[in-house]
């Protein structure tokens, strides 16, 4: 098994583990509690769907377009809270929102598992002017999830 094809597995269980824990929440847990950066269990929830698939359409262009590609960056500059403020994930219906993170980040780990390894040296770059691989920004995003799950771990515990 290749590390690509081991990240896309450590996603999908992850993925298992988290679904039911995600969808058996209350809604005073989802809706109220607040983490550092002023977000909910939904606005957490929903930054992780947005960087799912912002990372899908990097994979994919990172395997056609010319390298070094200049990709929006969502999350740089206050942008991610944009995208939460604008999507109003505080307003969406929890179970619809369980399964579309589910959905796009089961859907992450098969374009991962599926990467042409050719295309591993292409990069893009970054809101912050850096250039990063492809290979770098696949093997990066396990730190990413996890991070969110560990804060939304926190607020599911905060007494």
């Amino acid at each position: 098994m290749d590390k690509f094809e081991a990240i896309s597995k450590e996603l999908l269980s992850l993925i298992k583990e988290w679904q039911p824990k995600l969808s058996a929440l209350g809604d005073d847990v989802i809706s109220e509690r607040r983490n550092s950066q002023n977000r909910t269990i939904k606005q957490i929830t929903g930054h992780m769907v947005d960087s799912a698939t912002n990372n899908t359409h990097r994979i994919v262009h990172l395997h056609y377009q010319e390298s070094p590609l200049i990709f929006p960056c969502y999350a740089t500059h206050g942008n991610n809270d944009r995208w939460i403020s604008i999507q109003n994930y505080q307003e969406e219906d929890w179970n619809d929102l369980v399964q579309l993170w589910k959905y796009t980040n089961v859907h992450i780990a098969h374009v991962i598992k599926n990467m042409n390894k050719e295309k591993l040296n292409n990069v893009w770059i970054s809101g912050l002017n850096e250039e990063i691989s492809l290979e770098a920004m696949v093997v990066d995003f396990p730190r990413h999830f996890k991070l969110h799950l560990n804060e939304i771990d926190e607020l599911i515990n905060q007494e």
